[in-house]
Protein backbone atom coordinates (compact mmCIF):
# COMPACT_ATOMS: atom_id res chain seq x y z
CA UNK A 1 0.00 0.00 0.00
CA UNK A 2 1.16 3.72 -0.59
CA UNK A 3 -0.23 6.44 1.52
CA UNK A 4 -2.29 9.12 -0.77
CA UNK A 5 0.18 12.32 -1.71
CA UNK A 6 -2.06 14.74 -0.06
CA UNK A 7 -2.20 13.10 3.38
CA UNK A 8 1.39 12.19 3.36
CA UNK A 9 2.17 15.94 2.87
CA UNK A 10 0.17 16.40 5.71
CA UNK A 11 2.13 13.76 7.90
CA UNK A 12 5.79 15.45 6.44
CA UNK A 13 4.38 19.06 7.44
CA UNK A 14 3.32 17.89 11.10
CA UNK A 15 6.59 15.98 11.88
CA UNK A 16 8.39 19.12 10.90
CA UNK A 17 6.59 21.14 12.97
CA UNK A 18 7.14 19.28 15.85
CA UNK A 19 3.40 19.75 16.56
CA UNK A 20 2.27 18.22 19.82
CA UNK A 21 0.21 15.14 19.38
CA UNK A 22 -3.45 15.13 20.67
CA UNK A 23 -2.09 12.84 23.70
CA UNK A 24 0.61 15.38 24.24
CA UNK A 25 -0.45 17.22 26.94
CA UNK A 26 -3.85 17.72 29.42
CA UNK A 27 -7.42 16.83 27.78
CA UNK A 28 -8.12 20.19 27.68
CA UNK A 29 -4.90 20.82 25.82
CA UNK A 30 -5.86 17.60 23.49
CA UNK A 31 -9.44 19.54 22.97
CA UNK A 32 -7.30 22.23 21.75
CA UNK A 33 -4.96 20.73 19.98
CA UNK A 34 -8.26 18.92 17.56
CA UNK A 35 -10.23 22.38 17.57
CA UNK A 36 -7.03 24.12 15.64
CA UNK A 37 -6.51 20.83 13.44
CA UNK A 38 -10.13 20.16 12.27
CA UNK A 39 -10.01 24.13 11.80
CA UNK A 40 -6.95 24.18 9.55
CA UNK A 41 -7.86 21.36 7.78
CA UNK A 42 -11.64 20.35 7.58
CA UNK A 43 -14.18 20.96 5.03
CA UNK A 44 -15.55 24.42 5.03
CA UNK A 45 -18.73 24.52 6.45
CA UNK A 46 -21.55 24.72 3.40
CA UNK A 47 -24.28 26.97 3.95
CA UNK A 48 -27.51 25.27 5.58
CA UNK A 49 -31.11 26.61 6.48
CA UNK A 50 -30.37 26.56 10.26
CA UNK A 51 -28.51 25.66 13.05
CA UNK A 52 -30.24 25.55 16.79
CA UNK A 53 -29.39 24.82 20.01
CA UNK A 54 -30.90 22.66 22.03
CA UNK A 55 -30.95 20.99 25.47
CA UNK A 56 -31.98 17.14 25.08
CA UNK A 57 -32.73 15.66 28.90
CA UNK A 58 -30.72 12.77 29.52
CA UNK A 59 -29.95 10.45 32.90
CA UNK A 60 -27.80 13.12 34.37
CA UNK A 61 -28.39 16.57 33.09
CA UNK A 62 -29.22 18.08 29.81
CA UNK A 63 -27.36 17.28 26.67
CA UNK A 64 -25.88 20.28 24.77
CA UNK A 65 -26.80 19.56 21.10
CA UNK A 66 -27.08 21.37 17.63
CA UNK A 67 -29.64 20.85 15.32
CA UNK A 68 -28.91 21.48 11.27
CA UNK A 69 -31.65 21.96 9.29
CA UNK A 70 -31.25 21.51 5.36
CA UNK A 71 -30.25 24.43 3.21
CA UNK A 72 -34.02 24.94 1.13
CA UNK A 73 -36.02 24.46 4.13
CA UNK A 74 -38.23 27.28 4.72
CA UNK A 75 -37.10 28.53 8.17
CA UNK A 76 -35.42 25.68 8.70
CA UNK A 77 -38.24 23.51 9.83
CA UNK A 78 -38.28 21.69 6.28
CA UNK A 79 -40.67 22.18 2.72
CA UNK A 80 -44.47 20.85 4.31
CA UNK A 81 -42.66 17.55 4.12
CA UNK A 82 -40.97 15.28 6.97
CA UNK A 83 -37.19 14.99 6.89
CA UNK A 84 -35.31 12.05 7.88
CA UNK A 85 -32.95 12.48 10.53
CA UNK A 86 -29.32 11.64 10.75
CA UNK A 87 -27.85 11.81 14.61
CA UNK A 88 -23.84 12.47 14.13
CA UNK A 89 -21.49 11.30 17.09
CA UNK A 90 -18.27 13.16 17.08
CA UNK A 91 -15.13 11.50 17.07
CA UNK A 92 -12.27 12.55 19.55
CA UNK A 93 -11.89 9.65 21.48
CA UNK A 94 -14.44 9.80 23.81
CA UNK A 95 -11.93 12.56 25.22
CA UNK A 96 -12.00 15.77 22.82
CA UNK A 97 -14.23 16.86 20.12
CA UNK A 98 -17.52 18.57 20.08
CA UNK A 99 -20.13 19.54 17.68
CA UNK A 100 -18.35 22.49 16.53
CA UNK A 101 -15.23 20.62 15.29
CA UNK A 102 -17.59 18.71 12.88
CA UNK A 103 -19.51 21.22 11.72
CA UNK A 104 -18.18 20.98 8.42
CA UNK A 105 -19.06 17.37 7.87
CA UNK A 106 -22.37 17.53 9.49
CA UNK A 107 -23.35 20.42 7.50
CA UNK A 108 -22.50 18.59 4.42
CA UNK A 109 -24.89 15.50 5.43
CA UNK A 110 -27.71 18.25 6.02
CA UNK A 111 -27.89 19.09 3.06
CA UNK A 112 -26.34 16.42 0.58
CA UNK A 113 -28.46 13.86 1.98
CA UNK A 114 -31.33 16.78 2.47
CA UNK A 115 -31.77 15.85 6.51
CA UNK A 116 -31.67 17.16 10.07
CA UNK A 117 -28.93 16.45 11.36
CA UNK A 118 -28.74 16.13 15.43
CA UNK A 119 -24.95 16.55 16.63
CA UNK A 120 -24.61 15.88 20.60
CA UNK A 121 -22.30 17.11 23.00
CA UNK A 122 -21.97 14.33 24.70
CA UNK A 123 -20.18 14.03 27.95
CA UNK A 124 -16.42 13.61 27.61
CA UNK A 125 -13.91 11.88 29.93
CA UNK A 126 -11.93 11.77 32.00
CA UNK A 127 -14.66 14.12 33.89
CA UNK A 128 -17.26 11.77 33.01
CA UNK A 129 -15.97 8.30 31.97
CA UNK A 130 -18.05 4.98 30.73
CA UNK A 131 -20.57 4.90 30.95
CA UNK A 132 -21.43 8.13 30.23
CA UNK A 133 -20.86 8.81 26.55
CA UNK A 134 -22.88 5.71 25.56
CA UNK A 135 -25.61 6.61 27.92
CA UNK A 136 -25.82 10.10 26.20
CA UNK A 137 -25.58 9.17 23.19
CA UNK A 138 -28.57 6.67 23.63
CA UNK A 139 -31.21 9.55 25.15
CA UNK A 140 -30.55 11.60 22.57
CA UNK A 141 -31.62 8.67 20.01
CA UNK A 142 -34.88 8.48 21.86
CA UNK A 143 -35.03 11.95 22.08
CA UNK A 144 -35.38 12.28 18.63
CA UNK A 145 -37.69 9.51 17.74
CA UNK A 146 -39.99 11.27 20.41
CA UNK A 147 -39.99 14.57 19.61
CA UNK A 148 -39.49 14.15 15.50
CA UNK A 149 -42.85 15.74 14.49
CA UNK A 150 -41.60 19.07 16.95
CA UNK A 151 -38.25 19.47 14.47
CA UNK A 152 -40.34 18.60 11.15
CA UNK A 153 -38.82 15.05 11.14
CA UNK A 154 -39.82 11.64 10.45
CA UNK A 155 -39.07 8.95 13.09
CA UNK A 156 -39.76 6.30 11.32
CA UNK A 157 -36.38 7.69 9.13
CA UNK A 158 -33.66 8.02 11.72
CA UNK A 159 -30.03 6.88 11.10
CA UNK A 160 -27.04 7.13 13.46
CA UNK A 161 -23.16 7.92 12.54
CA UNK A 162 -19.79 8.59 13.48
CA UNK A 163 -16.20 8.48 12.77
CA UNK A 164 -13.67 6.51 15.71
CA UNK A 165 -15.16 7.18 19.14
CA UNK A 166 -18.12 8.29 17.60
CA UNK A 167 -18.48 5.13 14.76
CA UNK A 168 -17.90 3.10 18.55
CA UNK A 169 -20.92 5.50 20.01
CA UNK A 170 -22.84 4.32 16.72
CA UNK A 171 -22.19 0.34 17.42
CA UNK A 172 -23.26 0.68 21.01
CA UNK A 173 -26.01 2.55 20.37
CA UNK A 174 -27.81 0.43 17.58
CA UNK A 175 -27.25 -2.98 20.06
CA UNK A 176 -28.65 -0.94 22.86
CA UNK A 177 -31.66 0.27 21.01
CA UNK A 178 -32.19 -3.71 20.17
CA UNK A 179 -32.26 -4.67 23.55
CA UNK A 180 -34.29 -2.00 25.01
CA UNK A 181 -37.07 -2.16 22.05
CA UNK A 182 -36.22 0.96 21.42
CA UNK A 183 -36.33 3.13 17.70
CA UNK A 184 -35.68 1.13 14.83
CA UNK A 185 -32.98 2.59 12.88
CA UNK A 186 -32.64 2.61 8.41
CA UNK A 187 -29.29 2.88 8.57
CA UNK A 188 -25.90 2.74 11.30
CA UNK A 189 -22.94 4.65 9.42
CA UNK A 190 -19.45 3.40 11.34
CA UNK A 191 -16.74 5.67 10.05
CA UNK A 192 -13.15 4.44 11.02
CA UNK A 193 -14.84 2.84 14.37
CA UNK A 194 -12.53 1.57 17.62
CA UNK A 195 -14.55 -1.69 18.43
CA UNK A 196 -12.58 -3.54 20.80
CA UNK A 197 -10.89 -1.56 23.14
CA UNK A 198 -6.96 -2.24 24.12
CA UNK A 199 -7.34 -4.69 20.23
CA UNK A 200 -3.80 -6.01 19.65
CA UNK A 201 -4.45 -6.49 16.20
CA UNK A 202 -2.01 -6.69 13.19
CA UNK A 203 -3.13 -3.03 12.16
CA UNK A 204 -2.15 -2.21 15.72
CA UNK A 205 1.26 -3.40 15.36
CA UNK A 206 1.54 -2.50 11.58
CA UNK A 207 0.62 1.55 12.34
CA UNK A 208 1.83 1.93 15.87
CA UNK A 209 4.05 5.39 15.57
CA UNK A 210 3.99 7.87 12.41
CA UNK A 211 0.39 7.38 11.03
CA UNK A 212 -1.46 10.67 12.71
CA UNK A 213 -3.09 8.05 15.52
CA UNK A 214 -0.46 6.13 17.32
CA UNK A 215 -1.25 3.26 19.54
CA UNK A 216 0.25 5.51 22.54
CA UNK A 217 -2.31 8.26 21.53
CA UNK A 218 -5.16 5.27 21.65
CA UNK A 219 -3.50 4.35 25.21
CA UNK A 220 -4.08 7.40 26.10
CA UNK A 221 -7.99 8.02 25.29
CA UNK A 222 -8.23 4.30 26.91
CA UNK A 223 -7.11 5.34 30.24
CA UNK A 224 -9.03 8.29 30.40
CA UNK A 225 -12.28 6.77 29.42
CA UNK A 226 -12.22 3.75 30.82
CA UNK A 227 -11.69 3.94 34.45
CA UNK A 228 -12.12 0.38 35.44
CA UNK A 229 -10.68 -2.69 34.22
CA UNK A 230 -13.97 -5.08 34.01
CA UNK A 231 -15.39 -1.63 31.27
CA UNK A 232 -12.42 -2.86 29.09
CA UNK A 233 -14.35 -5.79 28.01
CA UNK A 234 -17.64 -4.19 28.11
CA UNK A 235 -19.79 -4.72 25.06
CA UNK A 236 -20.78 -1.00 25.59
CA UNK A 237 -17.11 -0.22 25.32
CA UNK A 238 -15.94 -3.05 22.76
CA UNK A 239 -19.35 -3.83 20.71
CA UNK A 240 -17.48 -6.96 19.15
CA UNK A 241 -17.48 -8.96 22.09
CA UNK A 242 -21.42 -8.34 22.05
CA UNK A 243 -22.94 -11.99 22.01
CA UNK A 244 -25.65 -11.63 19.70
CA UNK A 245 -24.48 -8.82 16.83
CA UNK A 246 -28.36 -10.15 14.84
CA UNK A 247 -31.31 -8.11 13.87
CA UNK A 248 -29.22 -5.45 13.90
CA UNK A 249 -29.50 -1.92 11.78
CA UNK A 250 -28.13 -2.18 8.41
CA UNK A 251 -24.35 -0.88 8.65
CA UNK A 252 -22.05 0.99 6.04
CA UNK A 253 -18.39 0.36 7.72
CA UNK A 254 -15.66 2.64 6.38
CA UNK A 255 -11.89 1.91 7.41
CA UNK A 256 -8.40 3.13 6.53
CA UNK A 257 -5.48 1.41 5.44
CA UNK A 258 -3.04 3.25 7.26
CA UNK A 259 -4.70 3.09 10.68
CA UNK A 260 -4.36 1.23 13.88
CA UNK A 261 -7.77 0.77 13.70
CA UNK A 262 -8.66 -1.04 10.50
CA UNK A 263 -8.91 -4.31 11.56
CA UNK A 264 -11.22 -4.13 14.23
CA UNK A 265 -13.13 -2.07 12.36
CA UNK A 266 -13.20 -4.79 9.37
CA UNK A 267 -14.07 -7.46 12.13
CA UNK A 268 -17.08 -5.88 12.97
CA UNK A 269 -17.96 -5.78 9.76
CA UNK A 270 -17.55 -9.45 9.13
CA UNK A 271 -19.47 -10.50 12.12
CA UNK A 272 -22.30 -8.38 11.24
CA UNK A 273 -22.22 -9.98 8.00
CA UNK A 274 -22.20 -13.35 9.35
CA UNK A 275 -24.90 -12.15 11.79
CA UNK A 276 -26.95 -11.84 8.82
CA UNK A 277 -27.04 -7.99 8.97
CA UNK A 278 -26.80 -5.92 5.36
CA UNK A 279 -23.47 -4.58 5.34
CA UNK A 280 -21.17 -2.70 3.12
CA UNK A 281 -17.66 -2.17 3.98
CA UNK A 282 -15.19 -0.05 1.97
CA UNK A 283 -11.24 0.48 2.88
CA UNK A 284 -9.72 3.19 1.52
CA UNK A 285 -6.30 1.92 1.63
CA UNK A 286 -4.34 4.86 0.91
CA UNK A 287 -5.63 6.78 3.89
CA UNK A 288 -4.44 7.47 7.83
CA UNK A 289 -6.93 7.21 10.73
CA UNK A 290 -8.88 10.99 10.82
CA UNK A 291 -8.49 11.92 6.96
CA UNK A 292 -12.15 12.05 6.95
CA UNK A 293 -11.99 15.43 9.13
CA UNK A 294 -9.33 16.68 6.92
CA UNK A 295 -11.36 16.72 3.98
CA UNK A 296 -10.81 20.49 3.40
CA UNK A 297 -7.09 19.22 2.34
CA UNK A 298 -7.63 15.60 1.50
CA UNK A 299 -9.86 14.57 -1.65
CA UNK A 300 -10.31 11.57 -1.00
CA UNK A 301 -12.14 12.67 2.41
CA UNK A 302 -14.85 14.80 0.45
CA UNK A 303 -15.18 11.47 -1.91
CA UNK A 304 -15.80 9.75 1.01
CA UNK A 305 -18.23 12.17 2.28
CA UNK A 306 -19.90 11.92 -0.96
CA UNK A 307 -19.97 8.15 -0.58
CA UNK A 308 -21.66 8.72 2.64
CA UNK A 309 -24.65 10.96 1.75
CA UNK A 310 -25.40 8.81 -1.06
CA UNK A 311 -25.96 5.79 1.26
CA UNK A 312 -28.07 7.34 3.93
CA UNK A 313 -29.99 8.91 0.69
CA UNK A 314 -30.86 5.56 -0.28
CA UNK A 315 -31.30 4.75 3.28
CA UNK A 316 -34.05 7.17 3.84
CA UNK A 317 -35.69 6.24 0.38
CA UNK A 318 -36.00 2.22 0.84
Amino acid sequence: MTLDPQTAEILKRAAESNAPGLDAGTPAEGREIWAATTALLGLPAPEVGRISEVSIPGQNGDIRSNIIFPAGSIDGDGDGESLPILIYYHGGGWVIGSPETYIGETCFYANEANCIVIVPDYRLAPEHPFPAAPQDCYAVLEWAAANANEIGGDASRIAIAGDSAGGNLSAVVAQMSKANKGPELVLQLLIYPATRMGASTQSYKDFNDGYFLTGQAMNWFFNHYLSKAKHWDDPMASPLLSDDVSDLAPAFIMTAGFDPLRDEGKAYADRLKEAGVAVDYVCYERQIHGFVSMAGAVDEGKQFLREAAAALRKAFTG
